[in-house]
Parts: C-alpha cells; sequence; structure tokens
C-alpha cells in the first residue's frame, strides 16, 4: 500500500491498569499521559488527538494510517509505556492485558475528544458512554 494513501483511521481505545487498582495518582497523571503520547507516535504516521483517563484506567484517541497492525501497535503503547513510567520512578503502573477499541469517522471527531477530555467529570457524575469504556466482550 502506498504510504501516501489518503486516509481517515481514527480509534478510540480504552485499556484498565492490573485489576483495575486505583494507580494513576493526579500527581503524576500527566506525565504518564505524556509517554503515552511519545510512544504512540513513535511508530509514525499517527496523530494523537486526546489522551485522558482517571484513576484506573487511560483512553486515547488516534488517528492512525491503513499501515497500522492494531493489536500489535496497542501492545507496544502500553508496554512501552509501563516500562518508561516505572523506570522514571515517580510511581508505578502496570496495564491489564484487554483494552477496547472503536473505530469512527471524522465527523464524531469532536464529540469523541471531548468525551475524553472530560473522563474524570463523566464517571463521577455516572455519564459514561459504555461503548467507549468497554475492554472485552465480557462487558457487554
Amino acid at each position: 500500500m502506498a504510504k501516501d494513501a489518503y486516509h481517515e483511521m481514527f480509534l478510540h481505545i480504552v485499556w484498565h491498569t492490573k485489576g483495575s487498582a486505583n494507580l494513576i495518582a493526579p500527581d503524576y497523571e500527566s506525565g504518564l499521559h505524556d509517554i503515552i503520547r511519545r510512544r504512540a507516535v513513535e511508530s509514525g504516521g499517527v496523530f494523537v488527538h486526546e489522551v485522558n483517563g482517571t484513576r484506573n484506567h487511560v483512553h486515547l484517541v488516534v488517528r492512525v494510517p491503513p499501515t497500522l497492525q492494531p493489536a500489535e501497535w496497542i501492545g507496544r503503547v502500553k508496554g512501552g509505556s509501563s516500562h518508561d513510567f516505572n523506570e522514571a520512578g515517580p510511581g508505578r503502573v502496570d496495564w491489564q492485558s484487554g483494552y477496547g477499541i472503536v473505530t469512527f469517522g471524522m465527523k464524531d471527531l469532536p464529540w469523541v475528544m471531548n468525551y475524553v477530555r472530560n473522563q474524570k467529570e463523566h464517571h463521577l457524575k455516572g455519564t459514561v458512554f459504555e461503548r467507549l469504556e468497554r475492554v472485552d466482550e465480557a462487558d457487554g
């Protein structure tokens, strides 16, 4: 496939800490999100629109190239981000093995970004969108 192909491939990805433990402290949450953002773009052609989450999970909104292999790429982002964060030493985070991934179109990008940006508020108020919170088939 040509590298210069036009594409609008958007993904929303969510994953939890191991055992859904509250491992992501507010003091170092933004540093962890920066590490995830850096790991996400390392493979090239990926644009990160939003990273956010709560104490026990992370949401990532990205535009990806058609050459990307999602399962392999997500594994590298998750594994690399926990490794880098744990090596940096502000805390420790380990991810559970599963994740949720939803594709969406350009017209939904602003809505999905806003949803991720306001994660804490959605969880506090109980206004979560279940489709973007699921991490495995057993969830629903």
